[in-house]
């Protein structure tokens, strides 16, 4: 009889584990798989190199590959897309030294899809924001770039919704001119900036982060795949500062990662 190939089940056990559980971490996937380390990060590193998988930034958790078939699992668009950003985000951080996030529609928030805060060399104590972190969408730099290029009826949509939130901090959605002037002056001026107000933290529970922000859209075609940004502490650099250091190295990293959706399927 024909014998199987054990390393070809094995790595197929593996995928078949990140379908089950789309991002872990090695450790993970040892205890689903039982597959001992060194050899895990073998067929790791075969798949990885074979663009069947790839790593997270932010945490260095393996995921399937935009490139590999789905295995059943519904993914949304924004999975490509941060499967993009990642090493786009990882080189300008390399660049300018300070981290920057992607982040996506969540409903009545935004959420951080991937971050490149823990490559950072002077975000040590900054890294309390993870992946999955709802943000607020009228006070942030990042929902303010995404509302003011994204098309008119999806804009109308996230107004619509958070004019009946009870949270203070929607409280712009109640007044339509001056948040269509903040939007207007954001396209103008090319980037989101925080509302000075806003200190920062998740959605619905805000702290103060400490931290400043700029952020642009990743536009395409009138379409905007998310948006991106780079932080800094307040104290380290003037919002003057950060913009003519770095806002050209930001856009350029927007405009690489939307040529590259362009570029695939």
């Amino acid at each position: 009889m024909t014998k199987t190939i054990r390393s070809l089940e094995r790595g197929l056990q593996v995928l078949k584990a990140l379908n089950a559980t789309p991002i872990s971490s090695l450790q993970e996937l040892h205890q689903q798989t039982r597959i001992p380390k060194p050899t895990l990060l073998r067929i790791l590193l075969t798949l990885e190199q074979a663009s069947l998988i790839s790593r997270r930034l932010a945490d260095g958790g393996y995921r399937l590959s935009w490139n590999l078939a789905r295995l059943g699992r519904k993914r949304d668009r924004y999975d490509r897309v941060a499967e993009e950003a990642a090493p786009v985000l990882d080189r300008l951080c390399q660049k300018v030294s300070w981290p920057s996030d992607f982040m996506v529609p969540a409903g009545d928030h935004l959420e951080i899809r991937e971050t490149s805060r823990t490559q950072s060399p002077f975000m040590i104590y900054y890294n309390r924001d993870r992946v999955g972190m709802p943000v607020n969408w009228l006070l942030s730099a990042v929902g303010r770039a995404y509302l003011a290029y994204c098309p008119e009826i999806e804009r109308r949509k996230v107004i619509t919704l958070l004019r009946t939130s009870g949270r203070p901090e929607d409280w712009l959605a109640k007044e339509p001119s001056r948040l269509g002037a903040i939007l207007a002056e954001t396209r103008m001026r090319g980037y989101g900036l925080r509302d000075q107000t806003f200190g920062g933290g998740p959605y619905g529970a805000q702290s103060p982060d400490g931290l400043y922000g700029i952020a642009v859209p990743l536009l395409d075609r009138g379409r905007v795949h998310g948006v991106i940004n780079i932080i800094w502490p307040r104290s380290a650099r003037t919002i003057e500062e950060m913009v003519k250091q770095c806002l050209p190295d930001l856009q350029a990293a927007a405009a690489e990662v939307v040529h590259a959706l362009r570029q695939g399927p």
